[in-house]
């Protein structure tokens, strides 16, 4: 993987200071951006637009440019203030560059793009992605703003930047998608992309009309290690996620479908190039892997399963690739999570998982090994997972059931509705995110689990290494939707009103329906707990 950085100028010679609101209106109408604009004006201030208002001046020697595609959001290391619009071309492309400003105040600035690439390892192709980072910008407001280059029409969006101190925040999460588009086969037919279904589709439209600050992106996004073009499907998923994640964050963890053949010495290579992610890993190989970022009263940790697991997933077994320094990073995360009076929720996202009563992959106990001790140290609230595709979620767990070989969580109550945070940590597992594989008929009926305790030391027939399996009674069983495949999970928090007071998480669940994608709730729940910042913190 190789990265190309544009100088950063601050504007082109002659270009006007600021971004107007006559001009950022014009460009929204030359991007075909109506819809974006009429959330943030109104339906009456969209229509007064001006028809024949100045667009970005293109060079007329740059015709056939690569247009912009796939345009998606991704939080800087400060969300209050900072965002990263990226894009995706087909080929190299000259002055990457994003607009953008708040119509409320008639102002704008230019972020200048750095371009990274990859070759992708099946075919040659090289990718081309841009990544603009918007810095200083004002917290909790809503931005608009054009992503273009010399020669192409600019692709638009919308977003809001995160809230400053306690305030409400939503947010969503699911893992195990796919993407819903064609492909050729290796003999030149039509087929699908791997795992695709229609339910791919309609789980984007579902967060949209939830509409969160942000979206948390499980592992297992596209599942292109699987398929004859790897890029194609690439650009399957951006082109069809764009409709949600060109307004809203999605922030991805990598899950073992991340895993490539021949791209980049951990097969991770396309993931990183894709997608850029505020980490504070040096080096090069590990950048984006894990990271982490404050939304409100949330610190969300993201970490990437496959360097701490047991099971072979990927096109590579990359187990213990990190040499510790995930798990070294996991517990400063979480120490200072714990120690700070601005933080109230603590919130893993991740792919592999720590609890399962499927007949699929199972539990992992190298992740029971590893993190549940930080887990239960420093007071996880929340561990959202994808990896089996079903949905299910634990009581609230801490330690480990004596005697287990399995290290079974420990279930320090039966609760299901309101949940105290402080006695444990809820586990979730979101997997229904269009996966054409589903496993929610597979429960076990019988109150049992399995668990993955080893793998062989080489690969089997298959190209993995065999796993050794382990049941173990449940206990930790909390709620399972074992009729609906599909769905992903709304997290609201209602902060609360003076320090020391009970903060809430409110959970909904909701099932993506067959034939049409229509949503309906299948469960609510809520999760509370005392506010750090009180006298006794």
């Amino acid at each position: 993987m190789t990265a190309q950085t544009e100088s950063a100028e601050d504007r082109p010679a002659g270009e006007p200071d600021g971004l107007s609101r006559r001009h950022a209106l014009g460009l929204l109408g030359t991007a075909g951006a109506g819809a974006a604009a009429t959330g943030l004006l109104g339906a009456g201030a969209a229509q007064a637009a001006p028809l024949a208002a100045p667009a970005l001046h293109l060079t007329a020697d740059a015709s056939g440019a690569s247009p912009v595609q796939g345009l998606h959001l991704t939080f800087g290391a400060d969300p209050r203030t900072q965002m990263t619009v990226s894009w995706i071309t087909d080929g190299p492309v000259t002055k990457p560059v994003v607009h953008y400003g708040t119509l409320e105040h008639g102002s704008g600035s230019k972020a200048v793009a750095r371009t990274v690439t990859y070759v992708d390892g099946t075919s040659g192709r090289t990718v081309y992605v841009h990544h603009a980072r918007l810095d200083r910008l004002a917290p909790d407001t809503d931005y608009l703003y054009l992503a273009t280059h010399e020669g192409a029409t600019p692709d638009s969006g919308t977003f809001r930047t995160a809230p400053r101190g306690r305030k409400p925040v939503t947010f969503t999460s699911f893992g195990d998608q796919s993407a819903p588009q064609v492909t050729w086969s290796a003999a030149g037919t039509v087929a699908l992309d791997a795992n695709s279904t229609p339910a791919t589709k309609d789980i984007v439209t579902g967060i949209e009309q939830v509409a969160p600050l942000f979206h948390l992106l499980n592992g297992d996004l596209c599942y292109a290690n699987l398929d004859v073009d790897r890029v194609r499907t690439w650009n399957n998923f951006f082109t069809n996620n764009t409709r949600s994640a060109r307004f809203r964050p999605w922030m991805p963890a990598a899950g073992n479908h991340e895993i490539e053949k021949a791209n980049g010495p951990l097969g991770l290579g396309a993931y990183q190039a894709y997608f850029s992610l505020p980490s504070t890993e040096t080096d090069p190989e590990l950048a984006g892997l894990w990271y982490a970022f404050t939304a409100g009263s949330v610190r969300v940790i993201v970490l990437q399963n496959d360097d701490n697991c047991l099971q072979d997933g990927g096109d590579v077994y990359i187990s213990g690739y990190s040499g510790g320094r995930q798990l070294a990073f996991l517990e400063k995360e979480l120490k200072a999570a714990r120690s700070s009076k601005d933080v109230d929720w603590v919130v893993v996202a991740m792919h592999q998982v720590m609890i399962s009563s499927s007949d699929a992959n199972g539990a992992d106990l190298g992740l029971r090994e590893k993190y549940g001790p930080l887990f239960d140290r420093y007071g996880v609230d929340l561990v959202l997972c994808g990896h089996e595709h079903n949905y299910e979620r634990s009581l609230a767990v801490r330690g480990v059931v004596t005697g287990s070989e399995t290290l079974t969580p420990n279930p320090v109550s039966q609760a299901t509705d309101d949940i105290d945070a402080d006695l444990g940590t809820v586990h979730m597992v979101l997997g229904g995110g269009g996966v054409s594989g589903t496993t929610n008929q597979n429960f076990f009926k019988d109150g049992t689990g399995k668990v993955i305790t080893a793998v062989s030391a080489t690969a089997g027939s298959n190209g993995k290494r065999t796993p050794t399996y382990v049941k173990e009674q449940a206990v930790w069983m909390g709620v399972r939707d074992t009729d609906h495949p599909y769905g992903f999970a709304a997290f609201t928090v209602d902060p609360g009103r003076h320090p020391g007071d009970t903060t809430r998480m409110h959970v909904t669940y909701y099932n993506v329906n067959k034939p049409h994608g229509e949503l309906s709730v299948f469960e609510n729940f809520t999760l509370h707990r005392k506010r750090s910042d009180g006298h006794g913190h």
